[in-house]
């Protein structure tokens, strides 16, 4: 088959690979539809020891299931692999096994190719009315859903009060989408990049601003989906006491919370990883209708085009907030 393969840092070429065989209690599904994600830039700069070179990146995948008491199935892979049986399965936080393992990173290989296996209770059915490449947001969509989920369920949690979103990436995108299908009034959005910032106004009716037209210290909810040092410092700076930072971005480990303004105005600050199994399935239902939008906001490329689309989203020379690519 043929893949893209992160091969060394800021290099991808396409190779042809052996077609992987389905074992027990797997799928072995066609790609149609898989997109790049943040976590994905992050192994091409050689910034994530976890995705170490060579290895086939990308998590973010639809198709068409060709094997098993499936076959035929158009479907969307949720890409989190859990054990099913540990304590934090059994609660419901399957995100958080311990044995947790992830499509792109060792030992499974990623979606940036023509054929993938999955385990069976990993493939979530689709509408015939959701595209492949829209099938393809539900795993960006479902951090988002999670996150904005437990958002909502955070001590003096208001969702009416002023929101503000850091970051015009898929991530951000879908928090504020999301934001609005759990029924937020006041959200707006944070891009530096002029050029992103003006295609996302035609994309979503909220504000998309500079971080110098927010009012410090006045937002209710603050949900970084960026992760550097810089973000980390704005959102401390615009959360009001007594509200909420939700952490969704991976960008970096290094600094940026200004320990002691969260301590004196009692802000909350929590991290949020990946997704459940019940909230990818709520997210596939709410892409479905409709609550999540049109979900027509991704730029779509071949894949034997993805070094150029890594290169591109490196270079801020992609405006939208996902690039697919066609296997």
């Amino acid at each position: 088959m043929k893949a893209l393969v992160y091969t060394a840092p800021k290099a991808m070429e396409m190779q042809d690979l052996p077609t992987p065989t389905a074992q027990d209690g797997e799928a072995l599904i066609e790609v149609k539809s898989v997109g790049i994600c943040g976590s994905d830039m992050h192994g091409y700069l050689g910034h994530d020891d976890r995705r170490p070179a060579p290895l086939v990146l990308g998590h973010e995948a639809a198709g068409v299931v060709s094997s098993g008491p499936q076959s035929g199935t158009r479907v969307t892979v949720n890409p989190l692999v859990t054990c099913g049986t540990c304590p934090a399965c059994n609660s419901g936080r399957s995100n958080l096994c311990p044995t947790r393992q992830i499509i792109s990173m060792p030992p499974r290989e990623g979606a940036f190719a023509q054929w993938l296996t999955m385990p069976q209770g990993n493939l979530i059915a689709l509408p015939d009315h959701l595209s492949f490449d829209q099938a393809a947001l539900a795993e960006p969509l479902a951090v988002c859903w999670h996150a904005i989920r437990l958002c909502a369920a955070q001590p003096y949690a208001d969702l009416t009060a002023p929101t503000v979103v850091i970051g015009g990436g898929a991530i951000g995108f879908g928090s504020a989408l999301a934001l609005k299908a759990f029924g937020a009034t006041d959200v707006t959005l944070i891009e530096t990049n002029p050029l992103r910032a003006a295609h996302l106004r035609g994309l979503i009716d909220i504000p998309v601003c500079e971080p110098s037209d927010i009012a410090m210290g006045q937002a209710a909810l603050v949900v970084d989906c960026v992760g550097y040092k810089a973000t980390r410092e704005t959102a401390c700076a615009m959360a009001a006491p007594g509200t909420t930072i939700c952490h969704i971005g991976l960008g970096d480990s290094d600094g940026g919370l200004d320990v002691r303004r969260i301590t004196l105005q009692e802000i909350t600050v929590f991290g949020t990883y990946a997704y459940t199994e019940q909230d990818f399935q709520d997210t596939v239902a709410a892409m479905a209708d409709g609550r999540l939008g049109g979900l027509d906001w991704a730029e779509t490329r071949a894949l034997s085009e993805g070094p150029q689309a890594f290169a591109d989203i490196l270079g801020g020379r992609v405006m939208a907030p996902k690039v697919i690519l066609h296997p």
